[in-house]
């Protein structure tokens, strides 16, 4: 982990945020005292790990044709009874 002054910082900043692109850490100091660290970011295919899903897929328990969900072709109706938002209202009192 690389440490420098403020001054240096704002004097060289691309030059450090370069390094910190390069996967470095850097401390920043005021007067000798660490106040901040500035480290990169992970990738985003870091981040999101979808091996599950394509576990599920290769294993044939889940099917995916590499589109959005379509959702239900057509709307669930009720036939008798309450409506949906007052049974929830209900639950809710």
């Amino acid at each position: 982990m690389t440490s420098v002054g403020i001054r240096e910082l704002k004097a060289h900043l691309s030059r450090h945020l370069k390094g910190v692109q390069a996967g470095a850490r850097l401390v920043v100091t005021e007067r000798g005292r660490q106040i901040a660290t500035i480290s990169p970011i992970p990738p985003p295919e870091a981040v999101i790990d979808l091996s599950w899903a394509h576990a599920l897929v290769n294993s044939g328990r889940a099917a995916w044709a590499g589109g959005k969900p379509g959702g239900v072709p057509r709307p669930v109706t009720l036939q008798s009874g309450p409506s949906l938002s007052e049974s929830i209202l209900d639950n809710r009192r």
